[in-house]
């Protein structure tokens, strides 16, 4: 099993980048990855050597017995999920439900020794995608694992590609597009590599990209623009802009997103829902205090409901006395104000 085992480690976590900045917990894990690849990484060990890290005994109470137990189901728990555990906050809730009926100072213990965030301040969301489309959903889209810090724009901005394969775009192709993917496939055959360029940059101010999945597999993509619908986040100048984008890339970033969407906006972008292995983007956003609810657009109760919540915590861009909106930043724009 141990090879099983590193194959989903090697999948789960992704090497920080020498830009990242900030380490959490003993491990020095990087801000990116707080503690998810340490996590995994011991697992990987313990599954080969039954050893519990050095050093956890003096974040935990329990004996080193007691601990390999957890780090068995853990590593059981670990296997079976899918996807496996990529974000902090997905760790943490494997890490508490595992364990939930060992002691609380235990679990927490655990949890900072990898810096892992404590499960009262995780964000409970509520059910997942809808089973059926909800009223005025136009059209559904399953977007490629591709979404990178590049694709968010800000906090209620992402692009994503859908494959051109699928039973809804296999009939809108260009025919333009099609040559060029063929004649690009001719060229890379041929090793004329500036050739084969060329035509992908065809594709792509087509609207359409050649994206190389991880598994090797090339597929022909459609671009689409998605503005999440209900919310609207501070821009990028605003104050707890970055924040908001960084929040957004995380519950995004290498996902496979389910899109539903309600319509087109006067930029062209497809408005909708989007769904985050399950998770509502759009919930955790509100919770977290990253956008206001955009209640002259939506007048669903539930998004109002949740920007109340993150009001009385004071959390995220609530933690600001009075925060500005950004329909009303823009606008001071537009006027040169």
């Amino acid at each position: 099993m141990g090879n099983a085992l590193r194959l989903l480690y090697e999948r789960c976590v992704e090497p920080a980048t020498s830009d990242e900045s900030g380490s959490l917990g003993p491990h020095g894990v990087s801000a990116a990855t707080v503690g998810v690849s340490a996590l995994a990484h011991d697992l990987f060990n313990f599954e080969i050597n039954s050893q519990v890290p050095e050093g956890l005994s003096q974040n935990v109470k329990s004996s080193r017995k007691a601990q390999a137990n957890w780090y068995r189901k853990i590593l059981e728990t670990w296997k079976q999920a899918k996807p496996p555990p990529k974000t902090a906050e997905e760790a943490t809730r494997l890490v508490v439900e595992t364990l939930k009926r060992h002691l609380k100072q235990d679990v927490e213990g655990l949890l900072a020794f990898y810096g892992l965030p404590l499960p009262h301040t995780i964000v409970q969301v509520s059910a997942g995608v809808p089973t059926s489309l909800p009223e005025g959903v136009k059209f559904e889209m399953q977007s490629l694992p591709v979404v990178d810090a590049r694709a968010v724009a800000d906090g209620d901005t992402i692009t994503v590609y859908v494959r051109t394969d699928s039973p809804r775009e296999s009939s809108c192709v260009p025919r333009d597009v099609q040559v060029a993917a063929v004649r690009r496939s001719q060229a890379r055959a041929e090793r004329n590599y500036a050739e084969a360029d060329a035509r992908h940059q065809e594709i792509i101010n087509a609207g359409y990209r050649v994206i190389n999945l991880p598994n090797n597999e090339e597929v022909l993509a459609r671009k689409y623009r998605i503005r999440l619908r209900g919310i609207d986040a501070p821009e990028g100048e605003m104050p707890y802009g970055e924040e908001s984008k960084q929040e957004l890339l995380k519950l995004v970033h290498g996902k496979s997103l389910t899109i539903l969407v309600y319509g087109e906006d006067r930029y062209g972008r497809c408005v909708g829902d989007v769904y985050s292995n399950g998770i509502f983007v759009q919930e955790v956003m509100l919770k977290k205090g990253c956008a206001w609810h955009y209640n002259a657009y939506d007048h669903r109760l539930e998004l109002s409901t949740w920007e109340k919540e993150a009001r009385a915590k004071r959390v995220g861009l609530w933690a600001a006395s009075n925060p500005e909106k950004p329909w009303e930043w823009r606008k001071d724009r537009r006027e040169g104000r």
